[in-house]
C-alpha cells in the first residue's frame, strides 16, 4: 500500500476545519482536508444561522458550509470524502489511515473533528431535529426564534440551568424537565433557574414523546417516573441539553484528554501535546460551541501550523530534534 505524504492534514470540516483550511492554504501548506462522518459538521443540521457575522439576512447551516467548502477550494485546498479511522503520533511523522486503508504521513495536522450534541434517542424527537422544526441542543444558537413563545428543556446539570435561564429572557415560559428529584448543577446555577419566574421545574419527569405536526413541534408528552403519570405540555421548542460528546476516540492514546474526552490544548494556542498536532472548534471547546469561535480557533491552528513548519525549516537538517521543536514568535497579524 502506498503512502502519501502531505505538508498540512486537517483532519474534519465544519466552520473549523474549513477556516483552518483557507487560511494554510494562502499560506502555501497545500492542506488536504478530509470531511468526516457529517460533511459540514453540526451546522448541517441547523436550519437558519443569523448570528454568523457577514450574513445580514442569516443563512442556513448547509449554505454556509458550502460557500466555506469552496472558499477553501478557490485557494486549492485539497477536500476529500472519507474519515480518518486510526492515527499514530508516537514518531515525528504523524500517521493517519482514511476509511481503515489509506495511509498519510503529514508534517502537521489540524484537528477539527468537532463535538456531537447528545440527543435522548426518541423517534419523534429525531423527526424534528431533521425536519429542523422544533427541536435543538443549543439555546444561544435557536432561542431567538422562539421568543415570545413557550420552549420546554431538558436537563439537569449547569449547561441546561446556564440555557434555561438564556431562554428565559426570550420566551414566555421555559419548562426544564429534570429526571431525578435533584439537579446536577451546581447550587448557585440550580439557585439561578428556581428564582426565575417563567421557568417551571418539573423533577422526576422524563419525555415520552415530542408532539408537533407537519409544521414543527407542538408540546411534549412527559410522564412522572414516580407515580407514572402522563401530561402533555404545549410549546413550539424542544431543546435538549444533556451533554455532548466530543468525537476524539481515535487520539485518546496520543493527546491529552480531559474527562470528557475533550483534547487539552496548551491556554491561548491551538497546540495540543504532541509537537505539529493542532486543534480547533469543538473538539476542545466545551464552553462556547458557536461556530464563530470554532472558525477563529481554526485560524489559530493554521497559523501555529505555519510557525511549526518554518521552525523545521529553519534548523539545520542534521540538528538532533528536528521537528520537535517550536519557535513562539507571533508574526505580523495576516491579512
Amino acid at each position: 500500500m502506498s503512502v502519501e505524504k502531505v505538508k498540512c492534514l486537517i483532519i474534519g470540516s465544519g466552520p473549523a476545519g474549513y477556516t483552518a483550511a483557507i487560511y494554510a492554504a494562502r499560506a502555501n501548506m497545500a492542506p488536504v482536508l478530509y470531511q468526516g462522518q457529517q460533511p459540514g459538521g453540526q451546522l448541517t443540521t441547523t436550519n437558519e444561522v443569523e448570528n454568523f457575522p457577514g450574513y445580514v439576512d442569516g443563512v442556513t447551516g448547509p449554505e454556509m458550509m458550502v460557500q466555506l467548502m469552496k472558499q477553501a477550494q478557490r485557494f486549492d485546498t485539497d477536500v476529500r470524502d472519507g474519515w480518518v479511522t486510526k492515527v499514530d503520533f508516537s514518531g515525528d511523522v504523524h500517521k493517519a489511515w482514511i476509511n481503515g486503508e489509506k495511509e498519510i504521513h503529514a508534517e502537521s495536522v489540524i484537528i477539527s473533528t468537532g463535538a456531537s450534541a447528545k440527543y435522548l434517542g426518541l423517534p419523534s424527537e429525531q423527526k424534528y431535529l431533521k425536519m429542523g422544526g422544533g427541536v435543538s441542543a443549543c439555546a444561544v444558537c435557536d432561542g431567538f426564534f422562539y421568543r415570545g413563545q413557550e420552549t420546554i428543556i431538558v436537563g439537569a446539570g449547569d449547561s441546561a440551568c446556564e440555557e434555561a435561564h438564556y431562554l428565559s429572557k426570550l420566551c414566555k415560559k421555559v419548562t426544564m424537565l429534570v429526571r431525578r428529584d435533584e439537579f446536577r448543577a451546581s447550587k448557585i446555577m440550580a439557585a439561578r433557574v428556581q428564582k426565575t419566574e417563567n421557568i417551571e421545574i418539573l423533577f422526576n419527569t422524563e419525555t415520552v414523546e415530542v408532539l408537533g405536526d407537519d409544521v414543527g413541534v407542538t408540546g411534549a408528552r412527559v410522564k412522572n417516573n414516580v407515580t407514572g403519570e402522563e401530561h402533555d405540555i404545549p410549546a413550539t421548542g424542544f431543546f435538549v441539553a444533556i451533554g455532548h460528546k466530543p468525537n476524539t476516540d481515535i487520539f485518546k492514546d496520543y493527546l491529552d484528554l480531559d474527562e470528557t474526552g475533550y483534547i487539552i490544548n496548551t491556554p491561548g494556542t491551538s497546540k495540543t501535546n504532541v509537537p505539529g498536532v493542532f486543534v480547533s472548534g469543538d473538539a476542545a471547546d466545551h464552553v462556547y460551541r458557536q461556530a464563530i469561535t470554532a472558525a477563529g480557533t481554526g485560524c489559530m491552528a493554521a497559523l501555529d501550523a505555519e510557525r511549526y513548519l518554518a521552525s523545521k525549516d529553519e534548523l539545520p537538517q542534521d540538528e538532533p530534534g528536528v521537528g520537535s521543536t517550536y519557535v513562539d514568535e507571533v508574526p505580523a497579524a495576516r491579512q
